[in-house]
Order: structure tokens, then C-alpha cells, then sequence
């Protein structure tokens, strides 16, 4: 049979799949019919999905130690409902509040060996039949009567519905690969879940030449279609030519790599690779079976003669193995493609956006559900750019520019921005919805199974690297809060604050070269640089450093900060927001001793300490010896609020804040004693206010006594 013929068969068998639809435009009663029937037929199908299991006892077997039993999953997805809704306003009390604590939150982000022993006292699988009938009584409900203003965003309640339909659309993948993953004694063939059953010789994969192109990534915030918070903001990208396999890989081109001792050769693996395969004495991909009959195959409800035109299913690590593997056997640079290579690959192959026509890809439930032969689906000079299986990609999830964390959401993305978590495009035959769509971001750990395969690449061109963490330390998070984040109580940035007073001290001096001494995370030596020609930042720690060094290298900086208790929020700030994308490359950031700097740290015009001297072990030998870090006429800003302390500064050396000869003794009295010999004060002493953000309630309110002296 032809695979047009089979296309054919296979498409005369299912009906067409409801897609997820457009949130503007229309009627209000219209749309609320469209969104109600997408929501019942995604409730139905994926409790259709269960009915692979072959009685109740199986929904309480793990399929793997690492997730939850599948009762979890069953349950998870109408929680998730009644748990969103709530937070959007749509619904003002709960169904099952013990339903929808038990079933709120899985166990999907555990490492490959971090096996989880927990027993739960789990409900019966009529109970959680009977909660999820009522959960979409109540959803229809909200459907028919909640006040509807279109267009639905972000900001719209009706958001969360949306959210909710596409998260179960999410899960009906996930659950159906747990049940691949379950004993088949526990699971049984359906008609509603029927898998190919085509299958011959597989073709024999060749490169495919991909021209150098541009791509631009990344959703509007207004656009029409449903979209998870890492699919938003914008990303740019020059893709050098390249080259990349005609099919996906194939269980047959994938048993060469296993008969040539891939799986034995540690060279092939990387480290977390080797460490994985080690520790679950891998031989050959998990559905791979080795019987009597010779290599089979698990689906999802049965076992199949070795279909050896199907792509293979694998983790990452068996993925970049055969890639290694390859390149040894070729002497060609093999690799993943990265998330922008697989855009390149979408364009070239001039595909569109899917339609409510059946997909020209084995994708959304349109023809079986299974895999199919990986040169079914033609697109362009290549097979299966999407759909069939998920394709792992070098690209670890990381966020675009303005991106933003979604407020009734704010863990769905967070969590990976890891630099574990690798990108899958393209989709596979269960993927429905979002998952279908050209701008979705999924992103797994390297060891887990997601009816994923790869297809390879050869190039030369180096993996970009993306920042991708948050800082989650919560000094690190109040100081990035307190240079780059927002001002509070109508309380000016304070380190741009004290730039632009030095800026205006230096009027009509020269400019050249400025020194910030406790530079903290740096937002004082952009400033500064938006005047000098070479600004150099020192700071004791390290890890305030590395904050500013990120700033200037890569242009932003992402952290956490906290709202109560573990409660966070997530912010980014770019220099091009605060207008100093041009900065970065005057600035250096460099670690060192106030009380020690080296020699080579001389000839500057100015040196700005910000609250620096009362975080000293010993402020008046770095005050005794600054004047000969300056040029004649440089400028020396201190600022401090004089808080001494004993951990930072032994008493014997604090300046002031003391009395001596029985009279009371300031900070400023004990500057002029020090510095007055080289140094002249050209400046009133003025207080300076400066606001820390501690929680969304708790701040502190400072004020910092600055002072300007000029060299003799």
C-alpha cells in the first residue's frame, strides 16, 4: 500500500479534531458555543483515554517510580479547572477542597534517580469519575453564564479556560505516554485508540541542504491564539546553512548505532548521558523488546512486530549518543538542530499553520494513534518536519525578551529555565491544540520519554548559549531589585541617583576614566558610563559581580522576588529598558579589596563609594591612600548612612559614631580628618534616600549622607 493510500484509510476512519480556537473576532454567543464544545470534546477524549486501562487496579500502578499512579492524572487535569478558576474570579468557592489539594500538583520535574516513595491514600477511580462529572457541569455552567467581553487575553478571566482545556490537552499526551509506560498487563487495545499499521522497509536517510535565513520567534501579546507564557516576546536570529536529515530517524537507522555497541561505548555519552544509562543498565531505546518473536515494540495498549520505518523513540541522551556516534562513523559535525535550525526547517518546507482540515502531518489525533512510517508525510524535500514524534533540539528552554510570567500560572514555565530542560518541536501524533501549533516551547529533562525522536544536522556553527536562570538567592534578588527594578514610595533609583550627582560634580573636568568601589551588581557603572569612556566596577563578593558581569554580557538579568512567605515573583530587567544598551561595553567588573586594590587601579577622574566605608574592616586605610588613585582635581563621592557594626567593622576602627575627649564624635568628623589633607569638600553633606524591597509589604527606608571632595 502506497503511504497516500494508507494516508487515505486512516483518514476515512477518524472524524476531525476540533483545533483550538481563535479568541477575537465573532459574537459573544458564538464563541462561547466554540469554546464549549472544544472544552467537552477535550474533557471526553482524554477521559476516553483511560479506557486503555484494563480495570480500576491499574490506575494505581505506578508506570514509572518517578510520577504518580495514573488515578493522579485522572484527577489532575479537572483540579486544575476548579484551582484556576478560582484565581480568576469565574467561580467563588470549590467543588472537593481535599480533591483539589491531593490532585493539585504532580511530581513531573524529579531527576532521573530521585525515586519517589511517598504513599497517598488515593480516592476511587467512581469517586474521581463522579468529581470530574461535576467539574465540567460547572465549567459548562461558567461557559453559558460568566459575562464574556472579547477579546479574551490575558487579563480576561475567560483565560483560565482556555488555560485549563489546553493544559488537559497536554496531559492526554503525557498520560498516554505513561501508559505506554505501564505493564501491559495492565493496559488493553481500544477502538477509539487504534494505532497504524503500516509498515515496510525503511528508507535509507540522506542530508538535505538548508539555506542560511533569518528567523523571528516569539508571540505578540495580542495575537488571536491561546498561548503558554514562554511561547511570548521576541527573539531574533541569523541562522548560518546547514544541512539536516531527510526523515526522522528510524528504528532501523537507529539499530545500527545499537548493534555497533553504542549503548556499551562510553565515549558517545555525555556526562549526565553515561550517568543515566548507568544507572538504568540501558541496552537499547525503553520500548524497544527483545523476544523470542526478535525486536518488538511497545505501544501504547500492545506490542508490535519491530516496525522498523517508525521513527524511534528516545530521551535526549540516547539521541546525542547516536549523534556522537555518527559523527565518529562520518567525520561530519552531528548534532541536534537547535530551536532556531528547526524554524529554518519549518519555513524551507513551507508549512502552515494547521487548519480544522485533516493535518498534512501525522499530528493531533487526525489518523491513528501511533507513530507512522517517516516517509509518510512529505514536506518539501523533507519528512515529518512536525508531527509523527516530538523532535529533541541542543536549545535548553530559555526565555525571549519581554517575556512575562502569566500571574495565575507562574510556575508553569519558571521551573525549566534550568539549562536541564531541553526544547521538542514539531509535535507528535497525539499532540493536540497548543502542542500543535508552530510557536509551542515544550521543554523536558534529558532522561524522560515523550513519544520523542530526533532528526540530525551537520554544521558547523556554534550552540548559542542563552540566559536562561533566575536568581533565586534572596540577597542577590533584593540587590537586583534595588539597581534595576522598579522604584518605591516615590523614591528615585539610588545608584542613578548618585551618578547623575557625580556626573553633574564633574561639569567641565575631564571624563575619561571612572572607578565605582562597591559596585554591588553594577547599575551605577552603566550610569556612570553613559559619560566616561572606561568605567571599572569593584565589589568584595563575587556574587554581586557575577550579576553585573551578566548585565554587560548578555544585556539583562532575571531574578526572583518575594511577595510573602515562599510566594515569589519573577522580573527581568534589560540595559536597552533603562536605556543604557550601549554601555556595556565601557564597563568592566572586577573583584577586589578596597582596603587592598592593586596598584593598577589609578588615574581616574572620578571614584564614587557607595555605601561602601561603613562595610569596611579598616574604611581609614582605604581613605588614607584614595587621593593617589585620582588625577589632580578628581572628584571622590562618598555616600553611607553610617550604620557601623561590629561583624563588618571592628569598633577600634570605625570612624565616627563614638564620643572622643567627651564630646561626641560624627562619620563626617572623622572624614574630614582623614581626607582634608588631600582632599577639599566642595559639597554641602546631603541626605540621600534609598528604598530595599525586602517583600511586597516590607521595605526599608534609608538615608545615605553623600559627600563630594576634590583632590588638591
Amino acid at each position: 500500500m502506497t503511504a497516500e493510500n494508507a494516508l487515505k484509510k486512516y483518514a476515512s476512519m477518524e472524524s476531525s479534531y476540533l483545533r483550538t480556537p481563535l479568541l477575537d473576532g465573532g459574537n459573544a454567543a458564538d464563541k462561547r458555543q466554540e469554546i464549549a464544545d472544544y472544552f467537552n470534546f477535550t474533557f471526553e477524549r482524554y477521559e476516553s483515554l483511560f479506557d486503555t486501562l484494563i480495570d480500576d487496579q491499574a490506575y494505581f500502578q505506578k508506570s514509572i517510580p518517578l510520577r504518580h499512579p495514573l488515578i493522579f492524572y485522572f484527577g489532575h487535569t479537572a483540579t486544575f479547572f476548579v484551582n484556576k478558576m478560582l484565581l480568576a474570579g469565574l467561580i467563588d468557592k470549590r467543588i472537593d477542597p481535599k480533591f483539589e489539594s491531593m490532585f493539585a500538583v504532580g511530581v513531573d520535574e524529579m531527576s532521573w534517580d530521585d525515586l519517589n516513595e511517598d504513599h497517598y491514600d488515593w480516592p476511587a477511580v467512581e469517586e474521581v469519575k463522579a468529581y470530574r462529572k461535576k467539574v465540567q457541569a460547572m465549567v459548562n455552567k461558567v461557559i453559558r453564564q460568566a459575562p464574556l467581553k472579547l477579546p479574551i487575553d490575558w487579563e480576561n478571566p475567560w483565560w483560565s479556560i482556555m488555560m485549563g482545556i489546553e493544559h488537559e490537552q497536554i496531559h492526554l499526551e503525557t498520560s498516554s505516554v505513561l501508559i505506554r509506560q505501564q505493564r501491559l498487563e495492565w493496559v488493553k487495545p481500544h477502538p477509539a485508540w487504534q494505532p497504524f499499521r503500516e509498515t515496510n522497509e525503511a528508507p535509507r536517510n540522506s542530508l538535505v541542504d538548508i539555506p542560511a535565513g533569518s528567523v523571528s520567534l516569539g508571540k505578540s501579546y495580542s495575537d488571536s491564539i491561546y498561548g503558554w507564557d514562554n511561547e511570548y516576546g521576541e527573539h531574533e536570529a541569523d541562522v548560518e546553512a546547514f544541512q539536516a536529515a531527510k526523515f526522522l530517524v528510524s528504528n532501523q537507522e537507529f539499530l545500527e548505532f545499537v548493534e555497533d555497541g553504542g549503548y556499551q561505548a562510553d565515549e558517545f555519552w555525555s556526562e549526565d548521558g553515561l550517568q543515566w544509562r548507568q544507572f538504568t543498565k540501558a541496552q537499547h531505546p525503553t520500548f524497544w523488546l527483545q523476544t523470542k518473536k526478535g525486536w518488538q515494540c511497545r505501544l501504547m495498549a500492545e506490542v508490535i512486530d519491530m516496525p522498523w520505518d517508525w521513527p524511534v523513540d528516545v530521551n535526549y541522551h540516547e539521541a546525542k549518543a547516536f549523534c556522537n556516534w555518527k559523527a565518529k562513523q562520518t567525520g561530519q559535525s552531528v548534532r541536534l538542530p537547535t530551536e532556531d535550525e528547526w524554524y529554518r526547517l519549518y519555513e524551507v518546507a513551507g508549512l502552515d499553520e494547521l487548519t480544522s482540515d485533516l493535518a498534512p502531518a501525522n499530528i493531533h489525533l487526525d489518523y491513528a494513534a501511533s507513530s507512522c512510517p517517516v516517509n509518510f508525510f512529505k514536506h518539501g524535500d523533507l519528512y515529518d518536519v512536525i508531527g509523527n514524534v516530538w523532535q529533541w533540539t541542543e536549545t535548553p528552554i530559555y526565555p525571549f525578551d519581554e517575556f512575562k510570567v502569566h500571574p495565575i500560572y507562574d510556575d508553569f514555565t519558571t521551573p525549566t529555565f534550568d539549562g536541564r530542560h531541553n526544547l521538542i518541536k514539531g509535535g507528535s501524533w497525539i499532540s493536540s491544540g497548543n502542542e500543535s501549533r508552530k510557536a509551542s516551547r515544550y521543554a523536558f529533562r534529558k532522561h524522560f520519554f515523550q513519544h520523542a525522536g530526533f532528526r540530525y544536522v551537520v554544521s558547523e556553527a556554534e550552540l548559542e548559549e542563552y540566559s536562561s536562570n533566575y536568581e533565586t538567592d534572596i540577597m542577590l534578588s533584593q540587590y537586583a531589585e534595588f539597581h534595576y527594578g522598579d522604584e518605591y514610595f516615590n523614591v528615585a533609583n539610588f545608584p542613578k541617583k548618585l551618578a547623575e550627582l557625580a556626573v553633574e560634580m564633574m561639569a567641565g573636568r575631564p571624563m575619561k576614566k571612572a572607578l565605582d568601589l562597591g559596585c554591588s551588581v553594577g547599575r551605577a557603572s552603566f550610569e556612570l558610563a553613559r559619560h566616561f569612556d572606561k568605567v571599572t566596577g569593584i565589589d568584595f563578593s563575587a556574587r554581586l559581580i557575577n550579576l553585573g558581569t551578566q548585565m554587560a554580557e548578555q544585556g539583562v538579568v532575571r531574578y526572583t522576588i518575594t511577595d510573602e512567605g515562599e510566594l515569589v515573583h519573577y522580573k527581568e530587567r534589560r540595559l536597552e529598558q533603562l536605556g543604557l544598551e550601549d554601555t556595556a561595553s565601557k564597563v568592566e567588573f572586577l573583584q577586589g579589596d578596597a582596603c587592598n586594590l592593586k596598584p593598577m587601579f589609578e588615574g581616574y577622574d572620578l571614584i564614587l563609594a557607595a555605601n561602601l566605608i561603613d562595610r569596611l574592616y579598616k574604611p581609614a586605610q582605604f581613605l588614607a591612600t584614595v587621593h593617589e588613585r585620582l588625577n589632580q582635581d578628581g572628584i571622590l563621592m562618598l555616600a553611607s548612612p553610617y550604620t557601623w557594626l561590629d561583624e563588618h567593622t571592628e569598633k577600634e576602627h570605625w570612624l565616627g559614631g563614638f564620643k572622643k575627649d567627651g564630646e561626641s564624635f560624627t562619620t563626617l568628623d572623622g572624614l574630614k580628618a582623614i581626607l582634608e589633607p588631600h582632599f577639599e569638600l566642595i559639597r554641602a553633606p546631603e541626605d540621600i534616600p534609598f528604598v530595599i524591597r525586602e517583600t511586597s509589604r516590607k521595605f526599608q527606608h534609608t538615608l545615605s549622607e553623600v559627600t563630594v571632595w576634590k583632590r588638591k
